[in-house]
C-alpha cells in the first residue's frame, strides 16, 4: 500500500511541475511581445538616397514622400497607451524621454503644415511592419507626447502599445 501511495505523489509532483511550466511559457509568450516605432518626417522634395515615397492608409492610399532617416526611434521611448477616443474609437499615445522631446519638438517647431509618418512593428519578432498614420503637425510638440489614430485594427493596436511597453522597459533596464 505505501509503495501506491510514493506513486500517486509521484505521478501528482510531476503534474503540477507539468501545469506550473505550461504557465510559466504562457506567461513568457504574453511579456515576450516586442514593438518598435520609427518616426519620420514628411520632405517637400524628392532627394535620392535622402527620401523615400511611402502609401498611406491602406486603403485609399496616398503617397507621402519621407526623409528615409528617422526623427526617433523606440530608442528614446519611455511609455505607449492606447487611448479611447468618443465614438467608439482609440488612438494610440507614446511618450518619449528627453532626447527624444527634444527631437521631437524641432521636427515640429520648424514643419508646421507637414507630416509626421509613423512606421510601426509589433508580435513575437519585429520581422515585418507597415506604415500607420501621418498626422498633420498643427503646432510645435514640446512635451514629447505624440498621439495618432493609427491604420490597424484595435487588436493590432493593443499588441504594438504591450510591444511597446516591453521594448521601452528592456531598454531602459539595459540604459541603468
Amino acid at each position: 500500500m505505501n509503495f501506491y501511495v510514493r506513486r500517486f505523489n509521484l505521478y501528482l509532483l510531476l503534474v503540477l511541475v507539468a501545469v506550473s511550466a505550461g504557465a510559466c511559457q504562457s506567461h513568457k509568450k504574453k511579456t515576450d511581445k516586442v514593438g518598435a516605432i520609427r518616426i519620420h518626417m514628411e520632405s517637400p522634395v524628392p532627394m535620392p538616397g535622402k527620401t523615400e515615397p511611402i502609401k498611406l492608409p491602406r486603403s485609399q492610399p496616398v503617397v507621402i514622400q519621407i526623409d528615409e532617416d528617422p526623427t526617433v526611434t523606440e530608442q528614446n521611448l519611455i511609455a505607449a497607451t492606447l487611448l479611447e477616443t468618443p465614438g467608439g474609437g482609440y488612438s494610440i499615445r507614446v511618450k518619449f524621454d528627453e532626447t527624444g522631446s527634444w527631437m521631437i519638438e524641432q521636427a515640429t517647431a520648424g514643419n508646421p503644415g507637414k507630416h509626421l509618418v509613423i512606421f510601426a512593428q509589433w508580435g513575437e519578432t519585429v520581422a515585418e511592419g507597415r506604415w500607420l498614420a501621418a498626422p498633420l503637425i498643427t503646432h510645435r510638440i514640446a512635451d514629447g507626447v505624440v498621439t495618432f489614430t493609427p491604420d490597424a485594427s484595435r487588436e493590432e493596436a493593443s499588441h504594438l502599445v504591450e510591444g511597446l511597453n516591453h521594448t521601452a522597459k528592456l531598454i531602459n533596464t539595459k540604459q541603468d
